[in-house]
C-alpha cells in the first residue's frame, strides 16, 4: 500500500518572502517544500513511471549526490555560464533543514526550490515528483535534484533520474569508492572536484579511477575545479549532450 503524499508549503503570510543579497539587493527567497515520505511496494516501478512522465514533457532529470561539502552547489554555479542560452533548467535543493543553497542559486538567477525532508536522509521517486511539481512549469529541459549530502542512503533509492552524478572532492580522500561502493555502482558520472587542491593532499587519481571502474566499468570520470573553472566546460558539454539525447 502507498500512504498518501502531498506538498505542504509554509504559510507565506507568516513568513518573510524576501531576503537581502550580500550586496544589499532585495531578492525573493526560495520556495520551501516540506516533503511527505511515500511508502511504496516498489519504488523502482514508481521511478520508472516518473521517467516516462518526464520523457513526455521532454525534461531530463539528474540526481546529484555526494558527501556534505564536496561542492555540489558550487559545481552547479560553475556550470551555469555554460548552460546560458542553451537550456532552461532548475534545481531542487534537498536538505533536512535550511534554505541556504536554494537561495544561493536564486541569487545567481537559477530557478531553485528547497526541499525539506523532515529528517530523512534520502529522497525516493514520489518525493522527487513532489518537488518537480512545485516548480509549476513543464518547460524545463533539465532539472537537477541536489540530493542530501550522504554517501549511503541516497544511493539506495531510485529517484526517477535519467542520470546519476556523484561528486568526490580531493580533500575527502581517495578511499571513498572502496568504502561506499554502492554509490559508485549506481552512478553514471563521477566528478572529482577541487583538483586545485591536489598539490596539498595525497590523492591517488589512478587508485580512484581503478576502484570506480571496477565497480562500474561504464562510469564516466571528469576532473574539475569549481573554484578555478578547470575542466568545467568539458563536463558541461557532456551534460548538454546527454540532455539532448534524453529529450530527443
Amino acid at each position: 500500500m502507498k500512504q498518501s503524499a502531498g506538498i505542504v508549503v509554509g504559510d507565506k503570510s507568516k513568513k518573510t518572502k524576501w531576503c537581502l543579497t550580500p550586496g544589499g539587493e532585495r531578492m525573493e527567497k526560495a520556495k520551501v517544500i516540506e516533503l511527505k515520505e511515500t511508502i511504496l511496494e516498489d519504488n523502482n516501478a514508481d521511478a520508472q513511471a516518473l521517467r516516462q512522465e518526464l520523457k513526455a514533457q521532454k525534461t531530463c532529470l539528474m540526481n546529484l549526490m555526494s558527501s556534505p561539502g564536496s561542492g555540489k552547489t558550487s559545481t552547479l554555479l560553475a556550470l551555469k555560464p555554460h548552460f546560458e542560452g542553451k537550456i532552461k533548467w532548475g534545481v531542487m535543493e534537498a536538505d533536512i533543514d535550511s534554505d541556504v543553497d536554494a537561495n544561493t542559486l536564486i541569487e545567481a538567477r537559477v530557478p531553485s526550490i528547497q526541499l525539506h525532508t523532515g529528517g530523512m536522509c534520502h529522497l525516493d521517486a514520489d518525493m522527487t515528483r513532489q518537488g518537480i511539481r512545485a516548480f509549476e512549469r513543464d518547460d524545463l529541459d533539465f532539472v537537477v535534484l541536489e540530493n542530501i549530502g550522504n554517501l549511503v542512503c541516497p544511493a539506495e533509492f531510485d529517484t526517477g533520474a535519467n542520470l546519476n552524478l556523484t561528486i568526490l572532492s580531493v580533500p575527502e580522500g581517495d578511499d571513498k569508492p572502496a568504502k561506499y561502493p554502492l554509490m559508485y555502482e549506481v552512478s553514471d558520472v563521477l566528478v572529482i572536484n577541487k583538483i586545485d587542491a591536489l598539490p596539498v593532499f595525497d590523492f591517488r587519481k589512478d587508485y580512484v579511477e581503478a576502484c570506480a571502474k571496477r565497480l562500474n566499468p561504464q562510469i564516466k570520470i571528469f576532473y574539475i575545479s569549481a573554484k578555478t573553472g578547470e575542466g568545467v566546460k568539458e563536463l558541461a558539454d557532456y551534460l548538454l549532450e546527454k540532455i539532448q539525447e534524453v529529450n530527443a
